[in-house]
């Protein structure tokens, strides 16, 4: 599956309890071993790492990241609502979007506004530079961008020690 392949054209891969138990247990802690993962699900580790190749090949699981504490690094992390002209389609701004450095996701919603980026800066000035190579891309009409004050993840308070 192409990397930028939109989600919505995507087919839906049927799962079981099995497959979202394992699922689950990898988003609380990427770096499980098979083995550990295997008891927890009751199954010898042969086929757990079937199912997890499966689940990989077939682009459930598309990665496994590093969590960053990013207050302790120093790092700003903002919202930011996008309006785009009448003429622009959103795949205009998405691939743009997708070569900047800054843009951690983003999301095409239903209503106002059209676009919603999350967006991990160094501080407030590299912010207004940011939002401000948006707003010239001649796509966008307006914007409103909030700085995230505290953020907390499921299954990012995993205690690594």
């Amino acid at each position: 599956m192409p990397k930028h392949e939109s989600r919505m054209t995507r087919r839906t891969v049927q799962l079981d309890e099995l497959d979202r138990r394992l699922l689950e247990l990898l988003r609380k802690d990427a770096r499980a071993p098979v083995n550990q993962l295997a008891r927890a699900v009751q199954l010898s580790p042969a086929p757990v790492s079937r199912r997890i190749a499966r689940l990989e090949q077939e682009g459930v699981i598309r990665g496994y990241v590093t969590v960053i504490d990013d207050q302790a690094a120093g790092d700003v992390h903002a919202f930011v609502e996008i309006r785009l002209t009448g003429e622009t389609e959103t795949g205009e701004l998405e691939e743009w979007l997708r070569q900047m450095d800054e843009v951690e996701n983003f999301f095409t919603v239903a209503g106002d506004p059209d676009v919603l980026v999350r967006l991990r800066v160094h501080d407030v000035d590299h912010l207004q530079r940011v939002v401000n190579a948006i707003r010239r891309t001649g796509k966008v009409t307006g914007t409103k961008t909030m700085i995230v004050m505290y953020d907390w993840t499921r299954g990012e308070d995993v205690d690594v020690g």
